[in-house]
């Protein structure tokens, strides 16, 4: 599938990241090995300087000006190396980590006044007791959790480097203290997902690897649960699905995806319910835009339809996150409807508009507009 997103020019970043992109773009392409670990061991020494405090606002920039999503995705990657390695210092011995959770909220009445959920964690110290219990950071027993339910924007690149200054003691619990809580917004008469963090800091051995059990263990379901009844008010029902605890730059990644594939199989089972109900079996089609308004943004789009009543249709957005790759989102969605059993799926090539030119609403595509089937 072709990339609907446009980057900025090459000549248009700082002269010092567009050093470290070409590094980068250098290192894609180089023909042995040896030549990319050389390349990427300067990049490394770049980034950890980076990340020093008060350099926030430069680590953003240098992401935000890649000119590609292979260069953005090799930056990623070797910034995800350098955290999860720990502090290059062997007397810091603190470790961040966050745990996304998923929350699906929803008014138990349909109709219903929205709703605030204050994204306060009751009682945080049994939570940290289950991932302790069960070994979820590779046994460690020298951890805590903040009560806090953060947003992504509190972890991300430009909030990183002041977050990890605080792997020297005594300072370790205080990002835990200061991070505040981002309140959930339960609209009337919808069920969404949200994308919260509990933050958490850890003590561990120099090269002790942390992360490297990347499922969900048997704390999995406990923590649902306590989770679920903390967060819960009167009238509304709350499902918290925990992901595996990661350092902060894997885990706000990891939280953004697993955010997107829960709401597009909450949208399937829903929508695939309505229209069997309905009109019988519907047709999926899935096409790729270019956004109007999101400085270079792009999105693949899902439809359900019927070609028995062309007015019953369903329509979801899978915006594309920087690093994505667009045949990845694809794949996620023939994935689950092959799941849902939906046999009719289509995707319409080419890249599309963001707008109906007629109506200037969302233009999503119906099954009488659509290419013939295709073979996943």
């Amino acid at each position: 599938m072709d990339d609907p997103r446009s980057y900025p020019a090459p000549d248009t970043a700082p002269a010092q990241f567009a050093a470290l992109h070409a590094l980068a773009e250098a290192s894609l392409a180089s023909a042995t090995g040896q030549e990319a670990s050389a390349h990427d061991l300067t990049l490394g020494a770049e980034l950890e300087s980076l990340l020093q405090p008060g350099n926030g606002d430069s680590l953003a920039q240098l992401f935000a000006s890649a000119p590609s999503s292979a260069i953005y995705r090799h930056l990623w990657r070797l910034l995800a190396e350098r955290e999860r390695a720990g502090a290059p210092d062997p007397s810091l011995l603190v470790r961040l980590f966050a745990l996304p959770v998923i929350i699906v909220a929803g008014h138990e009445a349909i109709l219903s006044v929205p709703t605030v959920l204050t994204a306060i964690v009751a009682d945080v110290g049994t939570h940290a007791s289950l991932l302790r219990e069960h070994g979820a950071l590779a046994g460690n027993e020298t951890m805590a959790l903040g009560n806090a339910l953060v947003a992504a924007e509190a972890l991300d690149l430009a909030q990183l480097p002041d977050l990890l200054a605080s792997r020297a003691l005594p300072e370790a619990m205080s990002p835990l203290r200061a991070l505040a809580p981002a309140p959930i917004q339960v609209a009337a008469g919808v069920e969404g997902v949200h994308l919260r963090f509990l933050v958490g800091a850890a003590l561990a051995a120099p090269g002790a690897d942390l992360f490297r059990d990347a499922t969900v263990g048997k704390w999995g379901l406990p923590l649902a649960q306590a989770l679920s009844r903390s967060l819960g008010a009167p009238g509304i029902s709350v499902l918290a699905l925990p992901r595996p605890p990661q350092p902060l730059v894997t885990a706000v990644q990891q939280g953004r995806l697993a955010q997107r594939e829960v709401g597009a199989q909450l949208f399937a089972s829903n929508a695939i319910r309505k229209l069997r109900a309905a009109t019988g079996e519907p047709t999926a089609v899935i096409s790729v835009h270019r956004l109007d308004d999101s400085g270079g943004g792009g999105e693949v789009r899902l439809s359900l339809s019927s070609r028995f009543d062309p007015r019953q249709a369903e329509g979801f957005r899978c915006p594309l996150l920087p690093g994505d790759r667009v045949d990845d989102v694809v794949h996620m969605l023939t994935t689950l409807l092959a799941e849902c059993r939906i046999a009719d799926v289509r995707v319409h090539a080419g890249i599309h508009a963001d707008r109906d030119p007629a109506s200037g609403r969302t233009l999503l595509f119906k099954a009488e507009g659509a290419p013939p089937a295709a073979v996943h």
